[in-house]
Order: C-alpha cells, then structure tokens, then sequence
C-alpha cells in the first residue's frame, strides 16, 4: 500500500540577489545560502520510476522483491533491519499525482528552508522511528497476516518532514494550531474502527516531526525566523 499523510505546509521562499543580479539564490532562516532544492523531485521522481518497473515485473518476482523490502513483523524480528532503509524508496503501486507533487512540495520546502541533509536525515529518522515503534507494538501479534504485510513507501518519512517543518511557521499560535491540527487530522483514522497499523504509524511519525520542530524552536532561540 502506498502511505498518504495529512496536510501540507505552503511553500514560500526568499531570494537574494549575487553581486552581479544576474544568479539568484534561497536563504534559510540559518543565514546558509542552499541551491533551488532538487533532492525531492529526484527522490520522488526515483520512487515513482520504480514503480511503474515494478509493474512490469512477473508478479511473483514483483511480490517477492516487495517482501524483501518491507519492514514487517517478520522481517524485523529476523534482524533484516536493511529494511529500515530500502522501505523508504519503494511503494506498492505508481503513487497517485496529487500525493507525489505534496511529496515534492513538502520536501523540496524543507531542503530549500533547511537544506538536503536535514530534509534527509529527518525524513530517513521519522521514517525508521515510527516503523521501529509500530514494530514494537506489533512484534506480539500471531496473526500471519500482519506479520508479513506489505509494508512500504514514503508516507512516515513524509509526515516527518511535515511535522518538523511547522518550526518555520510564525510562532504563537499559528504555529500552534497548525501542530494542533495535524495531529488532530493523523489521529481521527486511529480511533475509528478501522485503523490500521499504518495510520499508527502515520500519528507516530508526525508526532516525531513534530518533535523534531519543537527542538528547531529551541535550539534556534527568539531568533529563530521563518522562511518568507
């Protein structure tokens, strides 16, 4: 299955002119200087080429190679941990275009905002924390079925990503009630009847991103400024 999240953050930016006017740049509100952002449509656009090759390989070849790379039950308890990375850039199906451009959108603001090692590492962290704690939750269980799920794709790093990026939003309670309500959007899949281990994991990676701005906020201190 291909993980979807909830909500966005808008994108915005601010440019400064080179000496010449003629090269234009993106500031962070770290006062670095980062490239137009291209990681994300990179990654994105990797994971969706994937894909559609996917889709063209026999299915047992298609349902093994899948398996390989989900961070199930089973293959954590096996200590195939790899998982925790390879999950991250493969998905069940060709992601839907309004998800994959929120995906471009989301992670190119961050690596524009914060930089592509940030973007990455806080992506690949929610991403492998969240399936950790699912796992966690999980890892008792019998039932075949949820121990060897098809567990895969980019919604977990997504929504930490997501979360982290509420630290560039005006402080107060802007930036409040976006947390606020984010978490109340992540949440309402998971007190239905029909939760799956999925929408956990999409609580529990949010809440890390989340997590991750609130220490933006304090590192930075009362000079932290957002992008605009």
């Amino acid at each position: 299955m291909v993980r979807i999240g909830a909500g966005f953050v808008g994108m915005a930016g601010t440019w400064s002119h080179g000496a010449g006017g003629a090269r234009q740049e993106a500031v962070s509100d770290h006062g670095r200087v980062n490239p137009i952002p291209l990681g994300a449509a990179v990654y994105a656009g990797g994971v969706q080429l994937g894909a559609h090759a996917l889709e063209r390989m026999a299915a047992a070849e298609r349902e093994q190679l899948l398996r390989s790379c989900s961070t199930n039950v089973d293959n954590l308890a096996a200590g195939r941990w790899e998982t925790l990375l390879t999950s991250a850039f493969v998905v069940e199906e060709p992601m839907p275009l309004p998800y994959a451009l929120l995906l471009v959108a989301v992670l190119g603001y961050a690596e524009y905002a914060y930089g592509a090692w940030w973007t990455a590492a806080v992506f690949l962290f929610g991403h492998a924390a969240a399936t950790l704690l699912v796992y966690g939750a999980l890892r008792g269980t019998a039932d075949p079925r949820i121990r060897r799920a098809l567990d895969v794709g980019t919604s977990y790093g997504f929504n930490a990503v997501l979360g982290a990026l509420t630290s560039a939003l005006p402080r107060g309670a802007v930036r409040t009630a976006a947390r606020a309500g984010l978490l109340a959007l992540a949440a309402t899949p998971v007190i239905k009847r029909g939760r799956t281990f999925t929408d956990a994991g999409h609580l529990a990676a949010l809440g890390i991103g989340i997590g991750v701005s609130l220490a933006v906020d304090c590192l930075s201190g009362p000079n932290h400024q957002k992008i605009i």
